[in-house]
């Protein structure tokens, strides 16, 4: 016992740093690996990116329950979430905020019956990429330029009170709000805001240079 009084004694500096630290990133900002394409064009794999965790929230550290509320996520932004339906953090963005009206047609979206408008992009293979103009905000999906998927389509729902629904914009390749539902207010932890550093998986973790510190909003 008199040992390890010693030690915490001797290093309370370092034990100081490292409890303030894990705080910061409990409550505050944190960085969140993203191993997936599904949000591509936007993030890709290897992306490390910012979470804003005080975009919504005061958060008691260490648990995601909310002590005061300072924010409701908007249209366009992209959440970090604890998705209890997927068993896993998820990140993508919020399409429809509560009591919004919200359809797919061939991968074209109408909310509150205004047809969102979309330019082209480019095209790579079999990829379409497009803009996406939601309301103040446009910004980058993609979809196959050829087929058709279970994803495309789905009719009109309507966002429940305190729930968002949340799309990934590589659209025809994410498990989103079309496959675990509608996302609860209370499992979103933070609001994506940058791309920290990004690491090429492919060419042994190099870093991409070009993506540090990119803004994602």
């Amino acid at each position: 016992m008199n040992k390890l009084k010693k030690t915490i004694k001797e290093n309370r500096g370092f034990l100081l740093f490292i409890l303030l630290m894990s705080v910061f990133r409990s409550a505050v900002a944190d960085y969140n690996s993203v191993p997936t394409g599904s949000m591509l064009p936007t993030i890709i794999p290897g992306d490390q990116i910012v979470i804003d965790k005080l975009a919504y929230d005061v958060k008691v550290p260490f648990i995601n329950h909310s002590l005061v509320r300072l924010n409701e996520p908007k249209r366009g932004e992209i959440v970090v979430f604890e998705s209890a339906a997927a068993e896993s953090r998820m990140v993508k963005r919020v399409i429809g905020e509560p009591g919004d009206k919200v359809a797919l047609i061939n991968n074209r979206l109408i909310i509150n019956g205004q047809a969102v408008s979309y330019g082209v992009v480019g095209e790579d293979a079999d990829i379409l990429q497009l803009t996406e103009q939601l309301p103040n905000l446009d910004h980058e999906i993609q979809v196959y330029s050829q087929g058709v998927t279970e994803l495309d389509s789905f009719g009109e729902v309507v966002v429940p009170q305190d729930k968002y629904l949340v799309l990934g914009d590589n659209r025809q390749d994410s498990a989103d709000s079309r496959v675990y539902g509608f996302v609860p207010r209370d499992e979103i932890i933070g609001r994506a805001t940058k791309v920290l550093i990004s690491f090429n998986y492919q060419q042994y973790y190099a870093p991409r240079n070009e993506r540090s510190l990119m803004p994602l909003i």
